[in-house]
């Protein structure tokens, strides 16, 4: 019997690349020109052009980055495909509706504020770089099918973390964590207190590990993600 042109065996997975490094991009367009049944359909180089793109072909799996350089970066371009829905009209796979994309992120990065972030922005799976390519290539058709897809590592951090939640944070963590979002430094958030230098910085190293974040500027965003900030 010849299958029909919609048996899903004979139709490609719709893939757009988002990376901000073009040799990057290069080289997973060439290994994903080798894996059967999957189909590179455009390429982005930043956040606002994979979201134009998403919302205008309408790709089975956007293969994102998180660090995008300049503009919005991979978690915000995530959020805002996911918010994308149904179009009026759009290509959808031989007798079914337009295709709502879903978010691959494919990153070097597994600290838990990135995986945390990247689930909760509506990312389908997570994969790191350092996985092989027979890995991406099925990690690709079970997210283009919605089925969710984590690295070892990625799956192992987020098991860490629901068997062992983070403590929540003291209200002294909480008065830095302010003074960490008006762009103050360790001496001016010191003196703001009436701390010393040395006490900010261990109050920040616990408020770091609890937000599973190594840079001010990380806990400022997943403080606003968590809604920690007023």
């Amino acid at each position: 019997m010849t299958p029909s042109a919609g048996d899903p065996v004979h139709t490609p997975v719709r893939v757009l690349l988002c990376d901000d490094h073009p040799v990057v991009r290069a080289g997973l367009l060439a290994l994903l020109s080798s894996a059967p049944g999957i189909e590179v359909i455009g390429e982005a180089e930043d956040g606002e052009q994979a979201v134009a793109m998403a919302a205008a072909l309408r790709p089975d799996v956007v293969l994102m980055d998180l660090q995008l350089g300049s503009g919005i970066d991979g978690i915000e371009a995530t959020r805002r495909i996911a918010a994308l829905g149904e179009p009026e009209r759009g290509r959808g796979r031989a007798g079914e509706g337009p295709t709502t994309p879903h978010v691959l992120v494919l990153t070097t990065y597994d600290t838990d504020a990135d995986i945390t972030r990247a689930i909760e922005a509506g990312a389908t799976g997570h994969l790191l770089k350092a996985e092989r390519p027979e890995e991406l290539f099925s990690a690709i058709r079970a997210t283009a099918a919605g089925r969710t897809t984590l690295s070892a590592a990625v799956a192992h951090r987020v098991l860490a973390q629901m068997r062992s939640p983070r403590p929540g944070l003291t209200d002294r963590e909480r008065d830095i964590l302010r003074q960490l979002a008006r762009g103050l430094s360790i001496r001016e958030i010191a003196h703001a207190l009436s701390l010393s230098e040395a006490t900010v910085k261990a109050h920040l190293n616990r408020l770091y590990d609890k937000l599973g974040v190594d840079t001010r500027a990380g806990a400022v965003s997943v403080a606003r993600e968590q809604r920690l900030l007023p």
